[in-house]
Parts: structure tokens; sequence; C-alpha cells
């Protein structure tokens, strides 16, 4: 079976990961498989892909519909003869269907990684409800909810969680956080990593810590922050700057591997209004580091708020501070909840779990050809 992925997206994020793994996974254990993945060229996720050992292919995308990066779907769909082509953005969608009208592409799969409903749109709906779309491989329960509101054949619509690597886990980093900031042991470290995006939600961090520090007067804690800057970087630092909180919230940038900082956090800290499942859950599961996070999208699925980790609301940053506040203050908890997330992870959420789901559905679509 040979599968083509495409990807349109030019920063690195769970999403990206997912594919990384999901070939990763498949050479492994179904090496009769042949993984391709089509990236933007020069952008971050063709840099990752360009270390592994991942058949990697390129095109330009300066634009939303360059034509550049459609012609070479065709090109790869010659060269390849792919039997699904996997698509993994919304972007992906449109530039494949357009390569479909001039070459008869193969079935497609589509991975609906967040939990944005799809708008209420002609074109919208016309790209989602494509035909050569046998099968949506949504990233949580929720996302799946959300997405077969827009969706009509609701059958082509499963759940399979993405979960995390443990073959690939690792926690060296190019320095020792407490080493280089000179954190006193006493001190908690908070790790955020995400991008800077409208779904993550920094103003909620920012206005987090500003209740801890300014307000509640706590100088225990220091919170770092690492994940790509964007246009919305300015307007975070300057809000960081204007509360005085330059030494309290820490925004590292983009780092590779930033995973493996995870091991130094005393707690990792979600502060998002839309998602799937973040990967990053997944890691500190494995890194045995609790979690604190606000309840949106597939998270409450794998999060039960005081059994394995601890929920609030989005945009609410007065509950997200008394969470952090509560569970250092009943650090006895932490054993409890990192054990019961560790379980969970072995039994379900592993990406070889989810390379399997999906082979299976790949198959499905092939209707026994494999």
């Amino acid at each position: 079976m040979t599968v083509l992925h495409i990807s349109a997206v030019k920063s690195w994020g769970g999403g990206e990961n997912h594919i990384e793994n999901l070939c990763f996974e498949l050479a492994q254990s179904n090496p009769e498989v042949t993984n391709i993945v089509l990236c933007v060229k020069d952008e971050l996720f063709h840099q990752r892909l360009s270390k592994t050992n991942i058949i990697a292919e390129t095109a330009p995308l300066s634009i939303n519909m360059d034509l550049r990066f459609v012609l070479k779907i065709i090109k790869l769909n010659r060269k390849y003869k792919p039997d699904v082509i996997h698509l993994h953005d919304p972007s992906a969608i449109v530039l494949a269907i357009v390569a479909d009208k001039f070459a008869g592409l193969p079935p497609f799969v589509f991975s609906k990684k967040t939990s944005f409903p799809i708008k209420n749109k002609k074109l919208t709906l016309y790209k989602y409800n494509y035909s050569k779309i046998k099968k949506y491989l949504c990233v949580s329960e929720e996302t799946k909810r959300i997405t077969e509101e827009s969706i009509i054949d609701k059958d082509k619509l499963i759940t399979i969680y993405h979960g995390t690597n443990i073959g690939t886990k690792n926690s060296q980093t190019p320095f020792l956080l407490r080493d280089k900031f000179g954190i006193d042991p006493s001190t908690k470290i908070i790790g955020i990593i995400g991008n800077h995006i409208r779904a993550k939600n920094f103003e909620t961090l920012i206005e987090t810590v500003n209740i801890i520090v300014n307000l509640q007067k706590r100088t225990d804690f220091i919170f770092i922050q690492i994940g790509s800057h964007t246009d919305r970087t300015e307007d975070l630092l300057q809000s960081v700057k204007s509360l005085n909180l330059e030494k309290n919230l820490l925004f590292l940038g983009y780092m590779p591997s930033a995973s493996n900082f995870i091991p130094q956090f005393d707690a990792l800290l979600l502060t998002s209004q839309s998602e799937g499942i973040p990967q990053v859950i997944y890691e500190s599961f494995y890194h045995e580091v609790p979690v604190i996070s606000t309840n949106v999208g597939g998270i409450p699925e794998i999060i039960q708020d005081g059994i394995n980790g601890l929920l609030a609301p989005k945009q609410s940053p007065q509950i997200l501070s008394e969470k952090i506040e509560y569970l250092f203050n009943n650090e006895n908890m932490i054993a409890n909840f990192v054990a019961i997330s560790k379980e969970n992870l072995l039994k379900y959420y592993t990406t070889s779990i989810m390379a399997q789901k999906t082979l299976q559905e790949y198959k499905t679509i092939l209707n026994g050809k494999y």
C-alpha cells in the first residue's frame, strides 16, 4: 500500500507531529506500507522531515491556492501511484480537490484535528463533503460531534485518538531551565507549550499569571512558554511588559523537541479556548507531569477534573489561578494524578494504537484490496 500525506501547514505543531508519528509507526510495524509526505517547501515541517527517513516531497505555497502545489500533487500521483491520499488540514483539501479535477486522484482520508465548527458556507460545505473523502478521522469524540453537524454522510466519521510515541521520548535539552534562568529550587516551574495562535488564548495565560503574581503576591511560581512566535506575539509581549511580568512569564519562542523540556516542569498549563486534543498533554502523561487545563475540545475525554488532573472553563483566569494554587497546596495528589494518566496513556493513547486504527481505515476504504 502507498499513502500520500498532504500538509499545507507552514508551522510546526501537533498536527505535523501526528503525521511524523504515523509514518514512523507504520514504517516499523507495517513496512509494506509506503508513506510519502508532501509539505510546504523550506518551512518548519520540511526542515523537520529533512532530518528523518520519511520520504518528503515539497512544493512552494506562497498563496492559499498556489498552482505549483497543485501541480506537485498531480506529479506525485503519477510518480508514486498512491492508493490513498491522506489530507491533514483544510487547505490541503482545497489543493487536492483542484488536483483531482485535472488528474483523477485516488480516494481521500481527512484528519480533523481541531474542534472548530465548519463554517456554514456553500463552498466550505462543498469542500468538506467532497465525494472523494471516504473517511474523516477525528482526534476526539468532541471533534467528531462538532464535525458531523456539517457532514452529510455521518457514517464516514470515526474517532482515532492521536496519542504519543513512547519509543522516541527524550529529556535531552540544550540547557536546563533552572540553570539558564537562575530559578531557585523552591520555585515551581509552570510550563506552557504551544504556538502563538488564537486557539491557545495566551491572553488568558497572561491574566492568570497576573492574578498569581500581582494580586496574590506569589513569588514561588515562574511560567515558561515555548512555541513559535506569530503576528500575535508583539501584543502578548506588550501585555507582559505593561503588567511588569517579564521576570515571571518567559516566552522562549520555537525550540526543536520542545516536549523534551516537560520533565523540567512542575506542572503543564493549557489556557486554550479551542482544541482537538493537544499532543503535549499525552507527552506530559508519559513524563508524569501533572496537567492543569481548560476543559475545551476533547480534553475532558482524557482528563477528569480531580481524578488525573485539574480542569477549568475556558477564558477563566481566576479559576485557573485557583487550580494552580490548589495543586501545589495539595501536592500529595500529584502522584495519583500522574499514575492514572500514565496508565491510561499506555492502554489507550499511544501512536502504535493510532497507527493500526488508521491503517485499518485505509484498508476499509480500499475494500479489501490489501
